[in-house]
C-alpha cells in the first residue's frame, strides 16, 4: 500500500516536472523566434537587382526568418537561372537583421552571336547570355568566335583581342565612360562610339594616356558631330586630330591640331597672375592685360572646326573672333553666354575665358 502510494507520488512529481520543462522548453522557443525574427534585411553586392528582388530570390528556405537558422541552414545559396548571378552569402549582423551579400558574376564585356549577347568574364569565360543588352557591360564589336559553350573560354579569333578587350574594360570603369560600341576592325584597330563622336584609338598602344585624354576632351565636344582621332598618340607625341562634321552638307573639314596649338602658343602672350608675377599659367600678360588661358592640344582640339582665338594684332586669347591670318571667323560656336543664349561674345572681351583649365588637361597639354 505504501508502495503504490509512493508510486502515485513519483508520477505527480513527474508529471510536475515534465509540465514544467515543457513550459520552459515553450517559453525559451517563444523567446527564441520571437527576439530572432527577423525584422530587417541588406542586400549588398548588385546594382542589377532591387533589394526586393534579392530577397526572393535569396529567402526562400525554411527559417530564413530566424536570424540565427537563416545562417545556419542558408549562409551559402547557390542558384540557376539568374542572369549575372552565382549566389548568395547571408550573415547575421544582429538579434534581428541579416546581410544578403549577391554573388555576381563580373562580366568585362559583351559580343553579338545570332540573336543573343554573350557575355564573358576577364578570363574569356562565357558567363551568360541574353537577348537584351546590359548597358552597364562594354558592348564589343569585330571579336569573332566560331562557337559558344557556356562555362567555357570562348574560341576568339585573335591572341591579343581578349587581352585588349579586358584592358578596354578596365580603363572605361575607371573613367566611369562606358562607350556606346567598341569595334575591332579586321587589323584590330580600335573604334569608340560615344553619341555623335567616333573615337579611333588606333592600335593597342599607349591606352591609359589615350583613354586619359579622350575623358578630357569629350566633354567639350558635347552637341558636335565628327571624329576623334588619337592614333598618333604615343610617348614622342600627343597630336590629336578633331574630323568635325559640319552638318547639312556633310563636309567633314580636318583640323590639324597639333599645328594649330603649335601657332597658338607662340602667339599667346599670357602667362602673368594678377600681381604681374610670371606664373607660366597666369592668364594676363606683362602689362596686366587679360589674354585668356593657356591653350593645350586638348583645348584646340575641342574647337573642331573653329579655328578663331586671335586678336587684330595676331595675338591668341582663345576668345579673339579672328584665325591666325586675321580673317574673321566670328565667335566660338562651341561656347555660350552664361544664360545659355549664345550671344556675341566679344562683348565679354574684358573678362571672359574658356574654361579649359579642368583638371587633367594641364598635365597633358606638352609636346615632347
Amino acid at each position: 500500500m505504501k508502495s503504490l502510494k509512493m508510486k502515485l507520488i513519483y508520477r505527480k512529481h513527474k508529471k510536475a516536472i515534465l509540465g514544467t520543462l515543457g513550459a520552459v522548453l515553450l517559453a525559451g522557443l517563444v523567446f527564441f523566434f520571437s527576439y530572432f525574427h527577423v525584422t530587417k534585411v541588406e542586400v549588398m553586392g548588385t546594382s542589377r537587382y532591387t533589394d526586393e528582388q534579392v530577397k526572393e530570390m535569396a529567402l526562400q528556405g525554411a527559417f530564413t526568418d530566424n536570424s540565427v537558422l537563416a545562417v545556419l541552414l542558408h549562409s551559402r545559396v547557390d542558384v540557376e537561372g539568374v542572369p549575372f548571378v552565382e549566389g548568395f552569402y547571408i550573415t547575421r549582423l544582429s538579434h534581428n537583421s541579416i546581410c544578403i551579400s549577391v554573388r555576381e558574376k563580373k562580366a568585362v564585356g559583351c559580343i553579338p552571336y545570332l540573336d543573343s549577347y554573350i557575355y564573358f568574364d576577364r578570363n574569356g569565360i562565357f558567363i551568360e547570355s541574353s537577348h537584351t543588352r546590359d548597358e552597364l557591360v562594354p558592348f564589343f564589336d569585330g571579336i569573332e568566335v566560331s562557337h559558344v559553350i557556356e562555362g567555357e573560354k570562348l574560341p576568339i579569333k585573335g591572341s591579343s583581342v581578349l587581352t585588349t578587350a579586358v584592358a578596354l574594360s578596365t580603363i572605361f570603369q575607371k573613367n566611369d565612360a562606358i562607350p556606346d560600341h567598341i569595334e575591332f576592325d579586321t587589323s584590330y584597330q580600335i573604334t569608340l562610339t560615344y553619341g555623335d563622336i567616333r573615337v579611333m584609338l588606333g592600335k593597342d598602344e599607349y591606352l591609359e594616356d589615350k583613354m586619359t585624354r579622350v575623358s578630357a576632351i569629350l566633354p567639350k565636344l558635347s552637341g558636335k558631330k565628327g571624329i576623334l582621332h588619337l592614333e598618333n598618340v604615343n610617348d614622342n607625341s600627343k597630336t590629336i586630330t578633331f574630323e568635325q562634321d559640319l552638318g547639312e552638307d556633310g563636309v567633314i573639314e580636318d583640323v590639324d591640331t597639333a599645328a594649330a596649338y603649335e601657332n597658338a602658343v607662340a602667339n599667346w602672350h599670357g602667362g602673368y597672375d594678377l600681381e604681374g608675377d610670371y606664373t607660366g599659367e597666369g592668364e594676363y600678360d606683362q602689362n596686366g592685360n587679360y589674354v585668356g588661358s593657356r591653350p593645350t592640344e586638348e583645348s584646340i582640339a575641342a574647337n573642331g572646326s573653329w579655328l578663331g582665338g586671335y586678336m587684330e594684332d595676331g595675338s591668341y586669347t582663345g576668345y579673339g573672333q579672328l584665325d591666325k591670318d586675321g580673317n574673321y571667323v566670328g565667335p566660338n560656336p562651341n561656347e555660350t553666354s552664361e544664360d545659355g543664349s549664345g550671344e556675341d561674345l566679344e562683348d565679354y572681351s574684358g573678362d571672359y575665358s574658356e574654361d579649359y583649365n579642368d583638371s587633367g588637361y594641364d598635365s597633358y597639354d606638352e609636346e615632347d
